[in-house]
């Protein structure tokens, strides 16, 4: 009986320390899993983080909705790849930028550039458009909403110029209060088919927007100092926005690289009501002069801008229209003359 005893006692005794080993064994590994699967899960968000950082990054140098457009296919981000779509093109830059950037030291004229560039960011990006470049001062745009039709995508582009102006209407109320000089800008925008792609080489890769319609856009905004109005589009843009923006017809010219004409229109969607009304006031007459100007009658074309700026004497198309007027007066038209002027075709 007391062998009995005591074999219980030991069996007990072996078996509360044999439990007692597994329990510490078990929570040994149970601990040790623990510190792995934190640790992995630390080294997930590592990695997560990482990727996230060099996404956001690579967001800035290829647009997210560049990428997004070249999804939208079926394809990869790969050289060579082309695709065409139609789109509105927005181009924008500082009016007398080279003078301004020659009384500026190197630092100075990057954080004015910089500076400028965030503050032309936003409007562009909140009527669903996104910045293809920069090239020097100038910023080219492309509106591409996947949504929308052709119409939105061409109104979103103008929405996006008033909000330019906007924009740069607070911008130089900052310098202005900072001791700098205000600065201004000159907007063209286009509507039309682009080809849309990657061009490069094997270790250098970059995205592109190539077309007319690119090149029309570009024309348009190096005219807008020549009218010396804010923003200068196409009739093809208009059209295509059903007239959705108050606007007027300025002229009919002739662009340098290009044999067609364009039928150039001023926006005037952003101006205060008064001047809003007193440029829409002097839209027929301007279309008249443009008709007899384009039918050869020179002088009765002539009389009729006059007549219109005694009414709207700082009217800028009146006075442009004049010395044009006058100047093709004085020295004659060219052979086989259609009508159109001559811009920047030297």
């Amino acid at each position: 009986m007391l062998y009995w005893v005591i074999g219980l006692s030991v069996y007990a005794l072996i078996s509360t320390l044999l439990w007692a080993l597994f329990s510490y064994k078990a929570r040994h590994i149970k601990h040790k899993l623990i510190q792995y699967a934190e640790a992995e899960q630390q080294s997930y968000q590592q990695k997560a983080d990482q990727a996230m950082h060099l996404n956001h990054t690579f967001q800035k140098f290829v647009p997210r909705q560049f990428v997004e457009h070249i999804a939208k296919q079926g394809a990869s981000l790969e050289l060579g790849h082309a695709d065409e779509d139609n789109v509105a093109i927005l181009f924008c830059d500082i009016r007398g930028f080279t003078g301004l950037s020659e009384r500026m030291k190197p630092q100075e004229l990057m954080n004015f550039l910089n500076s400028y560039f965030i503050r032309m960011n936003a409007p562009i990006h909140d009527n669903k458009g996104f910045i293809d470049k920069f090239i020097g001062d100038a910023i080219m745009a492309l509106f591409d909403n996947p949504e929308g039709n052709d119409s939105d995508k061409a109104c979103d582009s103008i929405r996006a110029a008033i909000g330019l102006r906007r924009a740069l209407y607070l911008y130089n109320q900052h310098r202005e209060r900072s001791g700098y000089n205000s600065v201004n800008i000159g907007i063209g925008i286009h509507f039309g088919p682009v080809i849309i792609g990657t061009v490069g080489s094997d270790d250098r890769m970059d995205t592109t927007v190539i077309g007319d319609s690119v090149n029309i856009a570009q024309r348009l905004e190096s005219l807008a100092p020549i009218y010396d109005i804010d923003i200068i589009v196409s009739d093809q843009l208009v059209q295509t926005t059903e007239n959705a923006f108050a606007s007027r017809v300025i002229d009919w010219v002739r662009v340098k690289g290009r044999s067609e004409p364009l039928k150039l229109v001023e926006v005037v969607e952003h101006l205060d009501d008064a001047e809003q009304s007193q440029r829409i006031a002097r839209a027929p007459a301007i279309q008249q002069g443009l008709d007899l100007r384009i039918s050869g009658k020179l002088r009765e074309a002539l009389d009729v801008f006059k007549e219109a700026k005694k009414l709207s004497p700082t009217d800028p198309i009146l006075k442009h229209h004049i010395k044009w007027t006058e100047h093709l007066i004085l020295h004659g038209v060219p052979e086989n003359w259609d009508g159109t002027l001559q811009i920047g075709a030297e």
